[in-house]
């Protein structure tokens, strides 16, 4: 691979935005995001369009999302806040002299694909929040590694922006810019008298206390891709007995699994991190083009042996009641404890694991089911692979619609070596 252009492209502005310029404080849900950079790696065959049109379409599509051309920056009392300054995105071009062809397989790189996505910055604070490499292939084909700060975005945000990225390239001059809804602040809004009524500490935030897992070197951990075909996921869906989503059902029957492959005590506890998009959960709700951080998460938990000797119904059930109790009074409780937080003048940090962590009892899910890959067309075509990193935590897994033809979900999870035999032989098993 040659780097052939690294710059900082900047979006120009007609009239500025009303944001450049801002200082714009995190909200208590910025800072429950970890502060890392998260990657993202997606694959177009050839003909895929040129680097000149990609670069053009991205300073259309970031002009709209100004805080992915902000700086992460410390106010005098050592916080954190997004400056909003045009400080502009890092766009790297490289080539790759083999073909695609040779190097993608089944949906995966041959070797990682640390290198293709730009070195994650040592220094979080000053660095490019939004960071781009553009890989051509010798036959054309694209691979395009993006990687984000999280205290920017969450998942549900950069799906927007990325959508707003490939309209930008396939419509040219006939792109409408979006105007998708940026007030931060509005989103965090304490009561009056802010009142939390639940332990965010533990559950959004650590303070040296909660769950203690162990770590080990990354080479313990095993990354795995599974793929549920629709006829699958019609198959489980139809022995629940209830209506429920293919998320809902689908992490019953991995956590039933995984669980088992573990072959944990009958009388432990197990539990999973299930991200929840707390747009539409919040009183008033916020809108769902709201650009930033609106995650919170909710933790069903059972017995080892309730979990295995359970109906999917029950399971689903446990997972649905756990996800619904992340209601309006939780929203507006978290956004309470971030405010007593501040008055008091407390830093705030999110429960981050270190690389290695096993999980184990325990898990973390991801759903990125709603992220429309059709969506991400540049012009010629969606892209053929979403090319995930290697998961630095055992019991993380994530949720992709696949782009095999015959449609269905992929699934990619990290595993303990020791684990995976047995994992392997049932993963497929509905008995």
């Amino acid at each position: 691979m040659e780097i052939t252009s690294s710059t900082m492209v900047k979006p120009v502005y007609s009239t500025p935005h009303p944001l450049v310029g801002e200082k714009v404080p995190l909200t208590v849900f910025d800072r429950a995001a970890l502060d890392i950079f998260v990657p993202t790696v997606l694959a177009y065959p050839a003909p895929a369009p040129s680097n000149e049109a990609l670069r053009e379409g991205l300073l259309k599509a970031v002009a709209p999302y100004p805080h992915l051309a902000s700086r992460l920056a410390l106010d005098d009392h050592g916080r954190r806040f997004l400056h909003v300054n045009n400080e502009g995105v890092l766009l790297i071009e490289a080539t790759v002299p083999v073909d695609l062809a040779d190097v993608l397989v089944d949906g995966r790189m041959a070797a990682g694909v640390e290198d293709l996505y730009p070195t994650l910055p040592e220094e979080n604070i000053g660095a490019a929040l939004l960071q781009i490499q553009l890989n051509r292939y010798r036959c054309g084909g694209l691979v395009v590694g993006i990687s984000c700060h999280h205290h920017t975005a969450d998942g549900h945000s950069m799906s927007m922006f990325f959508t707003a990225w490939a309209t930008a390239v396939r419509e040219g001059k006939d792109f409408t810019t979006p105007t998708p809804f940026l007030d931060r602040a509005r989103t965090a809004l304490p009561g009056s008298t802010p009142t939390p009524v639940f332990d965010h500490r533990s559950l959004e935030f650590t303070c040296g206390e909660g769950d203690t897992y162990a770590v080990v070197p990354m080479d313990r951990i095993k990354n795995l891709t599974l793929h549920f075909t629709a006829e699958f996921v019609a198959d489980l869906k139809s022995r629940v007995g209830t209506r429920c989503s293919t998320f809902q059902c689908l992490l019953a029957h991995v956590w039933k699994k995984l669980t088992a492959a573990r072959e944990l005590k009958p009388e432990e506890f197990t539990k999973v991190r299930v991200a929840v998009n707390c747009r539409g959960r919040a009183d008033p709700p916020v809108p769902m083009d709201f650009f930033g951080n609106m995650v919170l998460w909710a933790f069903p938990r059972l017995q080892v042996r309730d979990i295995l000797n359970s109906s999917y119904g029950s399971v689903i059930g446990v997972i649905r009641d756990a996800v619904a109790r992340i209601n309006d009074e939780y929203v507006q409780s978290f956004v309470d404890f971030g405010g007593v937080a501040d008055a008091n003048g407390e830093e705030l940090v999110a429960t981050a694991a270190a690389a290695g962590t096993m999980f184990c009892p325990d898990a973390e899910v991801d759903s990125w089911l709603g992220f429309r890959f059709h969506q991400l067309d540049f012009g010629t075509g969606a892209p053929s692979a979403f090319v995930p990193p290697d998961l630095p935590f055992e019991g993380l897994m994530i949720f992709m619609p696949s782009r095999k033809a015959n449609g269905g979900v992929d699934l990619f999870m990290a595993v303990a070596e020791e684990h995976v035999a047995a994992f392997e032989q049932i993963c497929y098993s509905l008995d």
